[in-house]
């Protein structure tokens, strides 16, 4: 899936390049679905795990930084 938005945004420059009329809109909906479709793709993949929380701020963590304490 990856590679065919890939290829849409390649034509995409090549309609812009040769000054299409619906160069605009292929670029702007290659750029849609790329945002929407892997955007949260990526943010699941990402966070599923629970490894985001160790870069959550909290009091202990922001008390910690102060003292010069260094916890896992």
């Amino acid at each position: 899936m990856f590679i065919v938005f890939l290829l849409w945004m390649i034509v995409g420059i090549y309609l812009i390049n040769t000054e299409h009329e619906k160069a605009q809109i292929v670029m702007g909906l290659g750029v849609l679905f790329l945002s929407f479709l892997f955007m949260p793709l990526f943010i699941y993949y990402r966070y599923r795990d629970g490894k985001y929380k160790k870069y959550i701020l909290n009091d202990e963590k922001i008390l910690n930084a102060f003292k010069g304490v260094k916890k896992d």
